[in-house]
């Protein structure tokens, strides 16, 4: 008899554990597809297939361009401290420039920096004989200062500035205002000079406010077209 009853509470015990154990699946199972959808959530988000990782790759793209980021580089950020200072415009430095030199064309004007950072525009004048003057003008007070004559300059070097001016129908100011009208922006350079096929152009730099980016026209002198278009965006 006590034979039977401890084979009876045995066998409860092995059913006890194996329902014990059982449970113990049972809960280890859910804990797992649990952690399975936490992976797959994971992995989805990380995963470069998956629009979000696309998503991420976009943002770091982002990051890591200058503009986006809010980052400038240097060429940028000194057109950025260069240009807002700046109240004279390349067509008033020019007009200031040729007024202290009788009879002579605008060939030049760019922005620099001068003495004390303040800003000028380093132009260049020429008679129709293809003598060329350096003058600078005060970016701020429009003041020209006392002109300079290239004493670099050779015979065949006035003979080539005097050609380019007799052919150039276009002007300064017309050329400038075909490059604005490509590129809203500001000038900070422009310049009578021949390209590789020894056209005479007008080569334009118009600087957009809102990135800091440089923009080069070359624009024929006899019609306006433009040859050529370059961003510089470093």
């Amino acid at each position: 008899m006590t034979t039977k009853r401890s084979g009876m509470l045995a066998q409860r015990n092995r059913t006890a554990g194996l329902r014990a154990a059982g449970l113990v699946c049972a809960v280890a199972v859910a804990g797992a597809l649990i952690t399975g959808c936490g992976d797959d959530k994971s992995g989805g988000d990380g995963g470069s297939s998956s629009p979000s990782a696309s998503g991420g790759g976009k943002s770091a793209a982002a990051t890591a361009s200058p503009t986006a980021s809010g980052k400038l580089t240097e060429d940028q950020s000194e057109r950025k401290a260069l240009i807002p200072k700046a109240k004279i415009t390349y067509d008033k430095a020019l007009s200031a420039a040729t007024g202290a030199v009788s009879g002579s064309k605008p060939v030049k004007a760019e922005l620099k920096r001068g003495t004390g950072n303040k800003p000028v525009w380093e132009t260049e004048v020429a008679t129709t004989d293809g003598t060329k003057s350096m003058v600078t003008v005060d970016a701020v007070s429009g003041k020209a200062a006392k002109p300079r004559t290239d004493s670099g300059e050779d015979d065949d070097d006035k003979a080539k500035l005097a050609g380019w001016l007799k052919k150039a129908e276009v002007t300064a100011q017309q050329a400038a205002q075909v490059a604005t009208d490509k590129k809203k922006g500001k000038v900070s350079s422009i310049e009578l000079d021949d390209n590789d096929q020894g056209k005479e152009i007008w080569s334009v730099d118009v600087v957009t406010t809102d990135d800091w980016n440089k923009t080069t026209y070359d624009i024929d002198a006899s019609n306006k077209k433009v040859l050529r278009t370059h961003v510089d965006t470093d």
